[in-house]
């Protein structure tokens, strides 16, 4: 790996077994960060230490440690009293044990770090225990000390280095009360079925194809401003409508994901449509679309399978009277359907 400038040194305690290692950030933030300036002459606003009793600024040589009490006293807490406290794993990443990786909570995730192997003498040691990570198809759960505090962390195989991310005690994670609605809500199949749909249709990513769009137009207008050049403008965002039939959003959403993907304008208006009806027409009377079942056409055929079947009637053109009838009434429809892309567009 690249030299990474280490920001801890020790050892893994795995038994009897010690490696010697080097801790080093597995990330970095790609963050634009800001000056706090004085708009009258863009001179720099920096903060300054006061001691709020003497109301004077003081160096770094005089501000300690205190613990704030419930009734707002201060107890000072010194370098001494600290190194009094029983903290074994202040060099050393202590293995405790080896849980399968589902048993950890994504919450409980933190930092991530990379092990390095502390020298040749390390990399015999530390490839045994890379190699039975894999084959366990476990991870290690460790203890380890890092500025000033004791720390839990999970250790796992990527590529072939040994990371560590650190971890939250399970004390530290909140229970999700009172985050899920309160009120009793059903959701039918069909709605189930639409939501599988648009799933299904925007499919999968390649994470490393994901960038920061918002860093990459914030450096654009930087670098004008640097230039004296006017900064570029942001597109309109797109207004999205108020939301007031869920069914009619998730195949409007089915619709326009499967654009998006490149297939064709007729098809996916055939799978998942959204059509304004008529006031005067019911719902039963009226053919629906729905996204992509296809269900075949008999002499029985109710009005209400006519709602979920047009894919069908446009695959096959001579199998019946009523089938003919059907193809002949989708040769008719682009007149109608042409309003209706142009407000799903």
């Amino acid at each position: 790996m690249p030299q990474v400038r280490s920001i801890w040194n020790g050892a893994i305690s795995f038994g009897l077994v010690s490696i010697p290692i080097k801790l080093v950030n597995a990330t970095e933030s790609r963050s634009i960060s800001f000056r706090q300036i004085h708009l009258e002459d863009g001179g720099r606003i920096r903060y300054r230490k006061f001691c709020e009793l003497e109301d004077r600024e003081v160096t770094s040589a005089e501000i300690g440690k205190g613990y704030e009490d419930a009734d707002g006293s201060i107890i000072q807490i010194t370098d001494e009293d600290l190194s009094h406290l029983p903290l074994p794993t202040a060099k050393t990443i202590e293995i405790v044990a080896f849980v399968p990786a589902d048993r950890i909570d994504p919450l409980q995730m933190d930092a991530s770090y990379y092990l390095a192997a502390g020298g040749a003498p390390a990399a015999k040691p530390y490839t045994l225990l890379r190699e039975a990570l894999k084959r366990s198809n476990k991870v290690a759960i460790a203890k380890y000390a890092l500025r000033g505090r004791e720390r839990l962390g999970m250790l796992r195989v990527v590529d072939d280095a040994i990371a560590m991310h650190g971890l939250l005690w399970p004390d530290e994670v909140r229970a999700p009360e009172g985050v899920a609605p309160d009120t009793n809500v059903t959701v039918n199949d069909k709605e189930l079925d639409l939501a599988d749909a648009l799933m299904n249709t925007l499919g999968e990513i390649d994470l490393d194809e994901l960038h920061d769009e918002y860093r990459e137009a914030l450096e654009e207008v930087v670098a004008a401003k640097a230039a004296g050049e006017t900064p570029p403008e942001a597109p309109e965002p797109a207004k999205g409508g108020k939301v007031l039939d869920l069914m009619a959003a998730l195949e409007k959403s089915v619709s326009a994901a499967k654009k998006s993907r490149g297939e064709e304008a007729g098809e996916a208006e055939a799978e998942a449509e959204v059509r304004r009806l008529p006031a005067r027409k019911s719902a039963r009377a009226t053919p629906k679309q729905t996204t992509g079942k296809k269900s075949t056409s008999t002499a029985a055929g109710k009005k209400t399978t006519a709602k979920k079947t047009t894919t069908s009637a446009k695959k096959s053109t001579s199998k019946s009277t009523q089938t003919a009838k059907k193809t002949t009434a989708k040769k008719s429809a682009p007149a109608k359907k042409t309003p209706s892309r142009k407000r799903t567009a």
